[in-house]
């Protein structure tokens, strides 16, 4: 299967500290991959350098083009969706107003409305919601907002940061089903870090750990899953 995203000996900084040394890794055409490590093992960071937010060194290439030396506009306009940790809506719009700020970055404005309609089924309570400012939904709702505003982007790539954080496990569980369920009919590929392991793992067909911002493991998530050593190691269960 052709790559949708190559990372090469990336390094990332803040200042004059490097958070991220020689990350390398790819992710397949319509697959799912997970970061996984500890807190401040470089997980979001990862996340922050492909979407050029953070300083960088290193190859970045997306279907094959760099990106490396992208701005952030850019890097939206070539098709990749960031929904970061702590959902970042913008609480004093309305959710429809929200969605279609997700959509800035497209070329194509045709599709837009039938686009806002399917991910409304996807998200029905968003549907219900569509008239509400964004601060006045649950964090369940908010976070699957932020999901919402991403995919109206109708990317090729998504990232997420941490979509579990502060959830109730329900709320969780249907937010991984319909990131699954996106995935299987758009072929988008998705990116994820996230600090439940286990659900990372069940979600995800790749897997990669990170330790100080340096990979340690990488490979197909069914055998991490079933290693022993390696779950009681790396990922604490």
């Amino acid at each position: 299967m052709s790559a949708l995203l190559e990372v090469t000996g990336l390094e990332a900084y803040y200042g004059r500290v490097k958070a991220l040394d020689g990350v390398s890794f790819t992710l397949a055409d319509r697959g799912i991959t997970t970061i996984l490590g500890a807190n401040g093992a470089g997980k979001t960071t990862t996340l922050r350098a492909i979407s050029r937010m953070v300083r960088t060194t290193g190859q970045i290439r997306l279907a094959g083009e760099p990106i490396d030396r992208c701005s952030t506009e850019d890097v939206v306009r070539r098709g990749v969706a960031h929904a970061p940790e702590g959902r970042g809506t913008f609480a004093h719009l309305t959710v429809e107003e929200n969605l279609r700020l997700g959509a800035w970055g497209r070329r194509d404005r045709a599709g837009l409305e039938r686009d806002r309609d399917r991910i409304y089924g996807y998200f029905p309570v968003l549907r219900a919601r569509r008239k509400q400012p964004a601060g006045t939904l649950s964090g369940g709702e908010q976070q699957m907002l932020a999901v919402a505003r991403a995919l109206m982007l109708k990317p090729r790539l998504l990232l997420m940061d941490e979509p579990s954080l502060g959830l109730a496990p329900l709320i969780v569980q249907e937010i991984f089903r319909i990131l699954r369920e996106v995935n299987a009919e758009t072929g988008v590929g998705i990116l994820l870090v996230e600090q439940n392991a286990a659900l990372a793992l069940d979600l995800a067909d790749h897997v990669f750990l990170l330790e100080t911002g340096r990979v340690v493991m990488d490979g197909p998530s069914e055998l991490l899953r079933r290693d022993d050593s390696i779950r009681r190691a790396y990922l604490g269960y």
